[in-house]
């Protein structure tokens, strides 16, 4: 079936849309979905049997001094319980949307639904003790069992993710998506989706009523029709998502035309975006006045069992690391001294949660003259002032070199974690001047506190772009979740190693 709108399809046809068009024709959408979902089923069959046999392992057969072993249970025993186990074990995943289409591939959020599962399974396990005096369990078993079946069916739905990413570009697992709406709103979505490559949307193009098809309103998109057109295009892409960028929609009777036509559907998932979409991370709540619904915007982004959780994680982590890392601090204090003269710690004035202003400490790197050495190269002042990093910055010490390519120089800044003005994972810190270069996401930038390491630092931190910079704190702060915060703390560690960006 042909386009309606002369010259459209040359402007649709993008190479990823042509992959698509053929992993398709070898193997059906659905079918890939439904492939996907028995490998995440006998996944999480091996996994979890797999968790249950290791920790048998390790609580009865490794004879570890620390477990008291009064008597040991023959492994039939427990293996017996694993089989009569599995069952219920994928009944719960089932009901925690684990094999829901909608649920999977969202990483820290598809982690969290892993752990509530598996929370689940083994409290349902202590009930059974209770209930019934001759089923005995060994508790250092039970504790051992809910950690590594957790890890290991994460795990294996890691690897899985991976797999699907690397299918992607090759056009498997991919939703053909067209966005209604080419104001700033729809753009900023497109882009957003257009830059992060693995989130399975292909948003061929806008809908809109203002401008005609054929319009380019970007390099990567063009106008495809009207909303009269959606069915015609509906069927033409095979388009599984139609976003609506709802600041965009001229009137609410076209909107409740969408919603009617393609809202009760199974073939097309309609979105609506919140039209706030600059605000949007800090969270909205809901509350009625005289029976009337109004939504409310969150002045931070983390508020009551995320914002102890987020506390848990950087103090359960930061005390007992300093305590580690004390020698380390007093011979790269040692080196500093001997380096150059000058004070050992640098302060610089940053941006804090609701716009507060703090000293985030690291260790100095640069000479204290600094500012008159840079003056002798006015080109890279100016690059100074646009990008606010220097790959080769002269006024970088011998040793503050190497603190920078190692990241140790930002070890102080852990002080500033127990001061609770810095986080451990959070967005990229910014001084006032750099404010403005987050134009509207500025409000956002302040709800969170800022982080030593991020999204940013695991994505290239120096060697991207300072939009891709603001695009990954946005991303960040709009999809926090505490297992967000451990897969970067996972990932910071190969970052380092590699010293990507690094300078």
């Amino acid at each position: 079936m042909e386009s309606t709108v002369p010259g459209i399809n040359n402007l649709v046809e993008t190479s990823l849309l042509i992959k698509v068009k053929q992993a398709t024709h070898n193997i059906p959408r659905q079918l890939q979905w439904r492939l996907f979902v028995i490998s995440l089923i006998v996944s999480d069959i091996v996994m979890a049997a797999a968790g249950f046999r290791l920790a048998y392992f390790i609580r009865f057969e490794l004879n570890l001094p620390f477990f008291y072993l009064e008597q040991i249970t023959p492994v039939t025993y427990y293996e017996r319980i694993v089989l009569i186990l599995m069952p219920f074990w994928l009944v719960l995943f089932t009901a925690f949307g684990l094999y829901d289409r909608k649920h999977l591939l969202g990483g820290a959020e598809e982690y969290g639904r892993v752990f509530n599962a598996t929370t689940v399974g083994m409290v349902a396990l202590i009930a059974a003790g209770f209930l019934d005096p001759d089923f005995v369990i060994a508790r250092g078993w039970l504790l051992l069992a809910w950690f590594i079946v957790f890890f290991l069916t994460a795990l294996g739905r890691f690897v899985l993710r991976r797999v699907v990413y690397f299918l992607r570009p090759r056009g498997y697992f991919i939703s053909q998506a067209v966005i209604v709406g080419a104001n700033d709103e729809g753009l900023s979505l497109a882009q957003q989706l257009y830059s992060w490559k693995t989130s399975g949307l292909h948003v061929l193009g806008f809908v809109d009523e203002k401008l005609p098809p054929g319009t380019r309103v970007s390099d990567q998109f063009c106008i495809l029709g009207t909303v009269d057109d959606l069915d015609s295009l509906v069927s033409q892409y095979d388009i599984e998502e139609v976003i609506l960028a709802s600041s965009a929609i001229s009137s609410r009777e076209k909107m409740l035309e969408i919603f009617k036509r393609y809202g009760v559907g199974t073939k097309v998932n309609v979105r609506l975006s919140s039209g706030l979409y600059e605000i949007i991370t800090t969270g909205l709540s809901v509350k009625e006045f005289a029976y009337v619904p109004l939504v409310g915007v969150n002045q931070v982004r983390l508020t009551g069992v995320d914002r102890v959780l987020k506390f848990l994680l950087d103090y359960g982590l930061t005390i007992p690391g300093l305590i580690l890392i004390s020698p380390l601090l007093l011979l790269i204090a040692i080196a500093i001294k001997l380096d150059s003269p000058g004070p050992v710690i640098h302060r610089r004035r940053v941006m804090g949660v609701n716009g507060q202003t703090f000293d985030a400490y690291k260790f100095r790197t640069m000479y204290v003259n600094g500012d008159e050495i840079l003056e002798q190269y006015p080109e890279l002042k100016a690059q100074l002032n646009e990008e606010h990093k220097l790959k080769d910055d002269p006024r970088v010490t011998r040793v503050g070199r190497f603190l920078r390519r190692t990241s140790l120089d930002e070890l102080p800044q852990l002080f500033n974690v127990l001061k609770r003005e810095m986080s451990l994972v959070g967005p990229r810190m910014i001084s006032p001047a750099e404010i403005e270069k987050y134009d509207q996401w500025d409000i956002n930038l302040l709800t969170v506190q800022p982080g030593i390491t991020g999204l940013w630092q695991v994505s290239g931190r120096s060697d991207i772009s300072y939009e891709q910079r603001v695009r990954l704190d946005m991303h960040y702060i709009r999809n926090w979740s505490i297992w967000l915060d451990l897969q970067l703390l996972l990932q910071t560690i190969p970052a380092v190693i590699k010293r990507r960006g690094a300078y």
